[in-house]
């Protein structure tokens, strides 16, 4: 139940976000973007059409095309955000607070790309969609194998292009910062509280290593089977995942026991199991 509420929490969160970056900073500066605020630009500049109900159309459309191709279940993913993200941006738009925070186009182009990947970053973190642009990328992914992330960019940089064909070149230089801030900030938030640090450690002593890492250091560890390089001789492994609060600590208590021990610490984005997504699961030591 509360991981229920969480992932609705940070969807109709995310899709606020995603919807502010754009009814706010995007639109009332004449930027051009990609996904369905692009296509919204679009269908204005063409059939006059405005931005808030050819983003609605677009969302509907594209769902219906994701629900008759990948089915029913598919459809009840993202139909959250199909309807969330058109309402925020009509509501968002007819606020004039909002649509007048600024008429810097580089400060709004800035905005509008922090907002814009931290709102779907929300979404996607808690395996949500967005709706909309994600749908043709699953479906090419289902039917060819294609890379979704890949097939985003294509379809955010050929909507660019189309928009270019009636835009300024300042225009165009500031919708290649939104979408490239976009997928920076996405990619950032994505594995945001989830970094750790992966360290290994070779030594002779590494029974007593191991020990003191469970009992100083309170994390687990694995004894790898290795093979010196030079005179090839067997020897264990100490690989530990620890945060890196604690990866100071750790090398001090190793360098204590074997100052010539080889420590290698590596940053790792995600880590899942006990001790981390998992409640730890205390064992009894088994008896010598």
């Amino acid at each position: 139940m509360e991981k229920k509420l969480k992932t609705v929490l940070f969807i109709v969160l995310g899709n606020a976000v995603l919807a502010l970056g754009n009814a706010a900073f995007l639109v009332p500066n004449g930027l051009i973007s990609g996904g369905v605020t692009g296509i919204g630009l679009i269908l204005q500049q063409f059939l006059h059409i405005p931005v808030d109900i050819g983003v609605m159309v677009a969302e509907v459309v594209l769902f219906a095309l994701g629900a008759f191709v990948m089915g029913k279940s598919f459809a009840a993913t993202i139909l959250m955000s199909t309807i969330l993200y058109p309402t925020f941006f009509s509501l968002f738009g007819k606020i004039p607070f909002l649509t007048s925070l600024t008429d810097d186009k580089l400060m709004a182009s800035i905005y509008a790309g922090l907002f814009i990947g931290a709102g779907i970053g929300m979404v996607i973190k808690v395996g949500g969609s967005t709706g909309g642009m994600d749908i043709p990328p699953i479906i090419l992914n289902r039917w060819f194998g294609f890379s979704i992330p890949v097939m985003i960019y294509v379809g955010d940089t050929t909507l660019l292009l189309i928009q270019a064909f009636y835009s300024s070149s300042e225009q165009v230089l500031y919708g290649i910062i939104v979408v490239m801030l976009t997928s920076i900030v996405m990619d950032k938030f994505l594995i945001m509280g989830q970094k750790q640090t992966q360290v290994m450690i070779i030594s002779p002593k590494y029974e007593q290593i191991n020990e003191t890492i469970h009992q100083k250091i309170d994390r687990g560890s694995t004894l790898i089977h290795a093979t010196t390089g030079l005179q090839k001789e067997e020897q264990k492994v100490v690989l530990s995942i620890v945060s890196n609060r604690q990866l100071s600590a750790l090398n001090d208590i190793v360098l204590e026991i074997d100052p010539q021990a080889f420590v290698v610490a590596s940053e790792v984005n995600e880590v899942k199991g006990r001790g981390f997504t998992l409640s730890k699961r205390f064992l009894t030591a088994p008896e010598k």
